[in-house]
Parts: structure tokens; C-alpha cells; sequence
């Protein structure tokens, strides 16, 4: 995933995104594709409150409809609405899932990359956030989800890759 958004660098092949190969372009380039990342550690700035948390993808790539993009993210998500003014710092881990989830949101109007979504996340926050996930992919965003368990996601995946050290082994 983070080779996808341009954070590390490809050990062979290329990727393309709508027929687009991502090789040469900058993350934030990539960004501005419709390309949005959640890591595993949220990667909040505790400093900051959620919504400018929420926003910096936003402010990286000068996007021109900030407040369409913030008014629908409160739509899907609006526990991250009612959280929008407290600090990163202040938040469950949960809510930091929800806030990283809505700050992906911010550019990935096209493609969601999710790493370990539920991880350390109780199972009420887990049920929402498959919620989220699913409306996602209902209203078109296509999703990729690396989960090591998954008993939150099954139901929600189209195609499931087992990856065993480094190398595909199972396809379903």
C-alpha cells in the first residue's frame, strides 16, 4: 500500500491506476488521482484537531472543493463531525480509526487503500466502520483492505488474497 502511494519504492513491475502508471508520479500526484490512504497507526497529528487532521490532504494538494469533500466526509462519518474540535491526542483508538478513515476520505474519492482497519479497535467501533466501509463501496469507491483477520470484513470483500511471506498463495 505504501508502495501504491508512493511512500516506498517498487521492487519490480509497475502500477497503473485507470490505465495510468503511478510510476513517475509524486504521492501527492497520487493523491490528486482519488488515491486515499489509511495506515495501520492512523498516523494522527496529536497536536491538531481531527478536522485539521481531516483537511491536510486537502492543504497538500491545493484541492479545490475542500468543503463539498468535508460536508459529504461528515455525511458518512459524523462521529468525526462531533469530534472535529477536540485534539487528535484526546481520542480513543477507535476514534482515531474513524478520523484516519475520514482523513483518507479527504482525497480518496476513487480508491480507499486500508491497512489493518480493525486493528485494536473494539467490536462496536469495528461494526461502524464496516458500516462506512460498505457504504463506500456502494456508492462506488473501490477498496482495498489488508486486514490479518477477518471476521469484521469477510462479508464486505469481493476478492480475498492470502499473502503468505511475501508471495500469493491462496486467490478466492
Amino acid at each position: 500500500m505504501r508502495s501504491i502511494m508512493g511512500a516506498l519504492p517498487y521492487r519490480r513491475g509497475a502500477v497503473t491506476f485507470d490505465g495510468q502508471s503511478l510510476n513517475q508520479i509524486p504521492p501527492h500526484g497520487r493523491a490528486r488521482l482519488g488515491i486515499g490512504y489509511m495506515p495501520e497507526d492512523r498516523r494522527l497529528i496529536p497536536s491538531l484537531t481531527v478536522e485539521e487532521n481531516v483537511l491536510l490532504p486537502a492543504w497538500a494538494t491545493a484541492a479545490k472543493t475542500t468543503a463539498e469533500r468535508l460536508a459529504k466526509i461528515y455525511r458518512i462519518i459524523p462521529e468525526a463531525e462531533a469530534f472535529a474540535p477536540r485534539k487528535g491526542l484526546q481520542l480513543s483508538g477507535g476514534q482515531q480509526k474513524l478520523a484516519a478513515l475520514a482523513r483518507a476520505l479527504m482525497c480518496g474519492t476513487r480508491l480507499l487503500l486500508l491497512d489493518e482497519p480493525f486493528e485494536g479497535v473494539a467490536p462496536v467501533l469495528c461494526q461502524r466502520l464496516a458500516e462506512v466501509i460498505s457504504q463506500l463501496k456502494q456508492e462506488g469507491v473501490s477498496v482495498i483492505l489488508s486486514e490479518s483477520d477477518l471476521s469484521h470484513s469477510r462479508d464486505m470483500l469481493d476478492v480475498v488474497y492470502t499473502i503468505d511471506r511475501g508471495e500469493v498463495t491462496q486467490a478466492a
